[in-house]
């Protein structure tokens, strides 16, 4: 096993890196821009690397100094999280061409699976239930509209590289696909420097369906089941959770053995997760392959009981698989949520500043992945989630009540996040009944703009300012008689204080 780890990211994810070295003994190296010197991160490593100003274009996607970071602090391996270059395969040659270990799957795979046009052809090849759609390098308009009249509409334009939602078009008619395919296009080049795109027919009312794979380097692949994240917003997921309801045994062991012949047709190490789209009649299509460690990878280790972030590191130190498929089983339901420095009643803008108050939640059956600590500041120069809340239970109803329970006793003050609304999602009768199909949010929370909670925000900070004040009057001795900030907001709630 390896004796010291670089990270190369930052916030939750390296936070959740940093323990899972911790225990196993291996030490962890951080690294970190300007933005984050005082980040989270960077406090519990063993060691922490400075790479440059905030922007991330020069500081955390700088692959040379990353891997000049790990061979100056004597790290054998990197761990590159997910978000910034966790999915680029020239990241992954580099590392492995600089004599150290990447901790992930083999640049090939990367690269064939970071393509959706080739590895939907792959896969297609291999007996893979996809989509109909049309692909092409080269493809004028005239074709294009050709081919979308076979597939029908309403259809998809997609990007050929990247992910998360960019380039992606809906086209409901003929007229409106030259002007979408053009944007597509546009976006596309911007974001992943490739301006390819295809056609693809768009599912209507699927859920999202996931599979988390993992293979070792000795040709063992296994699943660890999977988690449905059709909850979504502009493409991204909003609440994860495993099982699914709509998954039965017959199709999970379907949508199983196909995610791991998907794993055995690109030659795949490590772990990954395989997308589908599930539609309403129970037909499954396979959507991608993402080649990382995924955001919502703690509902499966609260069901299954397995540590994916340390069996990625023994994967990679070239250990065998621990389990066959057999051995392998679900037990209770888990629910996630993310919470992001978010604004939801402003259309969701991102939000930056000092995390003035912080209190997260504890109880039975909670865990929280964070990224930050009370005191910091929030950048504004990366994605905005701070952290994850994991409630398990032993079946999906006593999940769901610990989850809204937990965001209920969350307490942030300094920025808005997506906390009220998360809870709001929780509570409503179209996710206790299971209905969460990717057009949730459109369908039940369109129009959400929360409550007014103004005079809630001026009661935390008061309550936050209390002690200060105290202390300096009447000495720290005076700190056991005064109520938390929650305590103080929770009576405040039941007009109890004025």
């Amino acid at each position: 096993m390896f004796k010291r780890v670089l990270i190369a990211n930052r916030g939750e994810i390296a936070v959740r890196i940093i323990r899972a070295c911790r225990s196993i003994g291996i030490s962890p190296v951080a690294v970190y821009s300007e933005a984050d010197a005082s980040a989270l991160h960077v406090r519990l490593a063993d060691d922490a690397v400075l790479l440059g100003p905030p922007e991330a274009a020069e500081s955390y996607l700088l692959m040379d100094k990353l891997i000049d970071a790990a061979k100056s602090t004597g790290c054998e391996a990197v761990h590159p999280g997910y978000g910034f270059l966790a999915e680029r395969a020239e990241f992954a040659s580099a590392v492995i061409e600089a004599g150290l270990v990447w901790i992930g799957p083999p640049p090939e795979a990367i690269d064939l699976l970071g393509d959706k046009v080739r590895s939907r052809i792959a896969m297609e090849n291999a007996g893979i239930p996809v989509t109909p759609g049309f692909s092409s390098d080269d493809a004028d308009i005239k074709t294009l509209l050709k081919e979308a009249d076979r597939i029908t509409y309403p259809l998809l334009i997609k990007a050929a590289a990247g992910g998360g939602g960019k380039g992606m078009r809906v086209v409901n008619e003929p007229l409106q696909l030259e002007e979408a395919v053009e944007g597509a296009m546009r976006e596309a080049k911007g974001a992943f420097g490739d301006s390819r795109v295809f056609l693809e027919k768009w599912v209507e009312e699927p859920r999202h369906i996931e599979f988390q794979i993992f293979a070792d380097s000795h040709g063992n692949v296994i699943h660890l089941f999977e988690r449905e994240c059709s909850i979504q917003r502009r493409h991204q997921k909003v609440v994860e959770e495993t099982p699914s309801v709509a998954v039965t045994p017959e199709l999970r062991k379907e949508m199983g053995d196909a995610a791991i012949l998907i794993a055995k047709t690109a030659n795949y190490v490590n772990a990954g997760t395989v997308e589908f789209l599930l539609d309403k009649n129970g037909n499954f299509f396979f959507l991608e392959v993402n080649t990382r460690i995924q955001v919502e990878h703690p509902v499966t280790e609260e069901v299954v009981g397995v540590d994916l972030v340390v069996e990625q590191f023994r994967i990679a130190a070239g250990e065998p698989l621990q389990w066959k498929q057999s051995e392998l089983t679900q037990r209770g339901h888990a629910i996630e949520v993310r919470i992001y420095a978010e604004d939801p009643a402003s259309g969701f803008l991102p939000a930056a500043g000092p995390l003035l108050h912080l209190e997260e939640p504890r109880g039975p059956g909670i865990r929280v992945e964070s990224g930050v600590v009370q005191g910091v500041e929030v950048p504004i120069y990366y994605d905005p989630i701070m952290s994850k809340i994991i409630a398990w239970g032993s079946d999906r109803e006593m999940s769901r009540k610990r989850l809204v329970d937990a965001l209920e006793h969350t307490v942030i003050l300094g920025v808005p996040t997506t906390a009220p609304f998360l809870r709001d999602v929780l509570k409503s009768k179209s996710f206790i009944d299971g209905d969460t199909r990717t057009d949730f949010i459109e369908r039940n929370f369109s129009e959400w703009t929360g409550e007014d909670e103004t005079e809630l925000k001026i009661a935390l900070a008061a309550a936050t300012a209390l002690p200060e004040k105290v202390f300096g009057a009447v000495g720290e001795d005076a700190k056991h008689r005064l109520p938390s900030p929650w305590e103080t907001i929770g009576s405040w709630r039941i007009g109890a204080n004025s």
